[in-house]
């Protein structure tokens, strides 16, 4: 006689932590993996262009590195960064009007993991950050992990309005307010250097903390680059500024960094240590010798999108219903518009994405009250060709609802 053995039972998964219960996943993650056919022009994703990474000189970067400095390259690192590249950063964060020591900066994994080590560092579940509206979305799913209260500052093509910050800081009393002043995701918009300067007397004047994150400052296409908010008179001491080689190397790196005064810096490099221990040894060497070169390569990629950023919006009138509006970055990867009060372009998706593009639902990017008439478009990944066929392609999706 056969006994047949029972199926081996299989042991529930434990109950997830509340924080965890209450994140969901990522809208434009979730777009990409349904947009990833070949044929889809993606407006999308904030993917830097593939064709333009520097491949011959970030390999020539690598090669040096594991030829000359093998031992080290492949061997544990210190938590907060290899000096080359510590030292390197700081010269070019220096030479761009905020004098800052290697020491002053901590290499994170990436620019998102640096600001989810401040979370770790400073916010209790409860505690309130203040964000601008729209917000960058994993910012928002970040503080949210934390268990954060997020609360938005009324603003307008400027930024957020400082009055009603200062009125924000008085009534919610913030663990600390998060920015994007330049070329701002999802907005494109860039704060100017007397909003900044108001913001960071605020900053002063009521004890408010400033994570002024800036992924994209150097992909500057038109105008004149504005001094960091960090580095105006009175928020020396309370401003956590963070940077990203994402955008201007490879994003594949995952290399950024943070400034911070040193108690909180310290903070970050123990989250770190719990987190990864240390940013890859290796990537970090072989982008300690590219920034050498990094200032020709970013040039180039300056040129190439500057011109699909002029392409795109070119093409948007005849894309776009009448009565839409949109912003016209002087730089970054973004561009907001905003339809009729009549569009839902949550609901409108499915529609677009038959016409094979995409773009960005707007609701996702607000903590709350959402305006379902906006989305974000990228511009940075698709040729001048592509995006006049995507323009027309979504201009089809928009008028068949």
């Amino acid at each position: 006689m056969t006994v047949t053995e029972p199926a081996p039972s299989r042991a529930p998964v434990p109950p997830l932590a509340a924080r965890a219960r209450g994140v969901g996943g990522s809208p434009v993650r979730d777009i990409l993996a349904v947009t990833a056919r070949p044929e889809v022009i993606n407006f999308a994703g904030g993917l830097p262009a593939p064709e333009l990474f520097d491949q011959k000189g970030i390999a020539a970067a690598f090669r040096e590195v594991l030829e000359l400095t093998p031992a080290q390259a492949l061997q544990y690192s210190t938590t907060e960064g290899e000096p080359a590249l510590r030292t390197a950063l700081a010269a070019r964060v220096t030479a761009q009007g905020l004098p800052t020591a290697p020491g002053d900066l901590l290499v994170t994994t990436g620019s998102q993991q640096a600001l989810s080590l401040l979370a770790t560092a400073l916010i209790e579940p409860g505690d309130t950050v203040l964000v601008e509206s729209p917000c960058y979305l994993a910012a928002l799913q970040v503080f949210a992990l934390a268990g954060a209260r997020v609360v938005s500052v009324p603003g307008d093509e400027d930024g957020v309005d400082p009055a009603a910050l200062e009125e924000a800081v008085l009534r919610e009393r913030p663990k600390l307010l998060y920015l994007v002043p330049t070329f701002q995701n999802p907005t494109g918009r860039t704060m100017p250097a007397a909003r900044r300067q108001a913001v960071a007397a605020v900053a002063a004047r009521q004890g408010v903390w400033v994570v002024e994150d800036d992924p994209y400052g150097e992909l500057r296409y038109d105008g004149e680059r504005v001094p960091w908010i960090a580095a105006h008179p009175g928020a020396e001491d309370r401003v956590v500024l963070l940077g990203s080689l994402s955008k201007v190397m490879a994003p594949g790196l995952r290399l950024g960094w943070l400034r911070a005064p040193a108690e909180l810096r310290r903070a970050c490099a123990v989250a770190k240590q719990a987190a990864d221990l240390h940013t890859p040894t290796v990537n970090q060497l072989a982008a300690a010798r590219y920034l050498d070169v990094l200032d020709a390569h970013v040039a180039r990629v300056r040129a190439v999108y500057g011109e699909r950023r002029d392409a795109m919006l070119a093409g948007l009138p005849g894309a776009l219903p009448e009565g839409s509006v949109w912003t016209r970055p002087e730089g970054g990867m973004f561009l907001w518009a905003r339809l009729p009060d009549s569009y839902d372009t949550t609901a409108l998706l499915p529609q677009v994405v038959r016409q094979d593009v995409a773009y960005v639902p707007g609701a996702p990017f607000y903590a709350a009250d959402p305006d379902r008439s906006t989305l974000r478009l990228c511009f940075v990944t698709q040729t001048p060709e592509e995006i006049q066929e995507g323009l027309s392609r979504l201009g089809r999706g928009l008028a068949a609802r």
